[in-house]
């Protein structure tokens, strides 16, 4: 059994913890001091993000909400580890069909379903009773929040976020770094960038787009 360390000490990160049934979880790094020596599901923050570097252990990056959704990609750029270094974390309860693959890094928890050749890249967080159907394609630090439903042919682009329980339909795109509102019911593409919610889903404002970080 390999030892994993979890970046980051919130919900998401314990829920991967919970899921990690294959794993030996060391515990949690954060950068907020006042976390450091105190306990989050009965295991330790160990320090701060930086302290995996001198650590002989797997990574897995669990930060994001719909608030600071690219919070991922800058930590995976700041602490650049190579790509074996990073866990792919499944909860036994998921169903992964033929012909789809999973990227390093990635976190799927309980009851999600990937039905047929479905393509999901690094860094991604896929919640609970999520489904992605038939020829679904997934870029890396993309979020699908619980209950969502992906029609077949999907395609999230780069850092994209999907709330809790929307709906796309099959064959549309979600630009890169755009958000879709939980509850929505997306018919058509959404352009890079943007903020999306409602039934059907309309644009409401611009999102940011996360510079790269030089290394």
């Amino acid at each position: 059994m390999r030892d994993l360390v979890i970046v980051g000490a919130g919900g998401f990160a314990r829920e991967t913890a919970a899921a990690a049934t294959g794993w030996r979880v060391l515990g949690f790094v954060d950068d907020d001091p006042a976390l450091h020596g105190t306990q989050r599901s009965g295991l330790p923050i160990l320090g701060p993000v930086d302290s995996v570097l001198g650590m002989d252990a797997a990574v897995v990056v669990c930060v994001g909400n719909p608030r600071a959704y690219t919070a991922r990609r800058r930590i995976v750029e700041r602490l650049a580890l190579p790509p074996r270094r990073y866990a792919t974390v499944v909860h036994p309860s998921v169903s992964i069909g033929a012909g789809s693959t999973v990227g390093e890094g990635t976190v799927l928890l309980a009851g999600a379903v990937l039905t047929a050749d479905v393509t999901v890249g690094a860094h991604v967080a896929v919640m609970p009773q999520a489904v992605l159907t038939h020829d679904d394609l997934v870029a890396p630090y993309v979020t699908i929040a619980s209950g969502v439903r992906l029609g077949g042919g999907v395609v999230l682009s780069e850092g994209a976020y999907v709330g809790a329980g929307a709906l796309l339909r099959e064959g549309v795109t979600v630009g890169a770094w755009s958000l879709v509102g939980m509850g929505s019911v997306v018919l058509g593409d959404v352009p890079p960038a943007e903020v999306w919610a409602g039934s059907p889903a309309r644009f409401l404002r611009k999102s940011s787009v996360p510079e790269r970080q030089s290394s």
